[in-house]
């Protein structure tokens, strides 16, 4: 199974090339290598809530992905509980682990 990332998933046209990344801007996500493979995604593709600078519904009402400290919102999000959930993660011990292992080794399981 394919895995798919937020702009594939929510089909928001912010990455780079797409259809509303000149007028919006290319969405951080979609260019945030330090977060690139975690979860499978290319650059922060599967990992959209933990990247600083995506935009919240405040900034454009088709996407649903919020910023860093606005982690509450994200628990709401459909792909981010797709992606818990494709992932086997258990909420309480979700990506800290992860991006811990990825800076150690650089690179995951």
């Amino acid at each position: 199974m394919k895995k798919i990332n937020c702009w594939e998933f929510k089909k928001c046209g912010r990455e780079p090339g797409g259809e509303l990344s000149k007028s919006l801007g290319v969405c951080p996500a979609t260019v945030s290598r330090s977060m690139d493979g975690l979860n499978g995604g290319k650059n922060g593709g599967r990992i959209c809530w933990l990247v600083a600078g995506t935009f919240g519904k405040a900034r454009a009402s088709y996407a649903d992905c919020v910023e860093a400290e606005r982690l509450n919102s994200c628990l709401e999000c459909e792909f981010h509980n797709l992606v818990l959930k494709e992932e086997g993660y258990e909420l309480n011990e979700t990506l800290p682990s992860a991006l811990s292992l990825k800076a150690q080794t650089g690179s995951l399981p």
